[in-house]
């Protein structure tokens, strides 16, 4: 088990962690498929977002808006239909309506007392800002793939909080949805990590690429994480 008391910092990965964003790409992506009569099932729906989106946000740094943009457009291409332009933008406009898990706000609120809590995401800054206020609390730091110019697993994400925080990593945990995204390049520099397990229609995996990856501690959602981490 973690030793929770050497930690000054807990930084959180959003979407899928914080923010329910598989029931966010549903609501985009579901209505754009029936329109071209498509019918495939959640598990790989989710499957093809990931390895489009870890395509997409692989090569030379476009903004998170524009690799949406590309996911619907290349999910068009891998099922049979040409995505118009205002089926592209759904996904990302529909990101302002996702929302926060149920256990986020209220867990956020009871770990805030105790430490210093930052984002750390793969998203654009005037995206974030429309989720922000979901949060239910006001962050000490948020570092966007926009800022460092590059998405998770790029390290410089995690080394740009590192400078703004400025807390040592034995002090540092990290919290996040994705062993690729998260706990694969956190662990890498040298950061102990959680792996948020939530449920979905991909067990273990969701809407990301796949990873093997050993985190730290492994919770079933951010009410169990805050219990542990006040020793409750």
């Amino acid at each position: 088990m973690l030793d929770f008391s050497r930690f000054q910092l807990l930084t959180f990965d959003c979407y899928g962690t914080l923010i329910d964003w598989e029931s966010g790409i549903f609501s985009a992506l579901r209505p754009i498929l029936f329109a071209h009569g498509v019918t495939i099932s959640d598990a790989v729906l989710l499957e093809l977002y990931g390895e489009l989106e870890a395509e997409a946000e692989g090569g030379e740094y476009s903004t998170y808006r524009n690799v949406l943009e590309s996911v619907v457009r290349n999910l068009g291409e891998r099922l049979g239909f040409e995505a118009s332009n205002a089926e592209a933008r759904a996904l990302p406009e529909s990101v302002a309506g996702w929302l926060a898990f149920t256990d986020t706000v209220e867990s956020l609120r009871r770990l805030k007392p105790r430490y210093k809590l930052a984002v750390i995401s793969n998203i654009d800054d005037d995206l974030f800002a429309s989720t922000a206020p979901k949060l239910g609390i006001v962050f000490d730091e948020i570092i966007t793939a926009q800022q460092a110019g590059c998405y998770k697993p790029c390290k410089q994400l995690f080394e740009l909080a590192q400078q703004r925080c400025r807390v040592p990593v034995d002090e540092w945990l990290h919290i996040g949805q994705s062993i690729y995204h998260d706990v694969i390049p956190a662990q890498d520099l040298g950061i102990s990590t959680v792996w948020v397990n939530r449920p979905s229609a991909r067990a273990g995996i969701g809407a990301v690429k796949p990873a093997q990856g050993k985190p730290d501690l492994e919770v079933p959602n951010l009410t169990t994480l805050a219990d542990i981490a006040l020793h409750l």
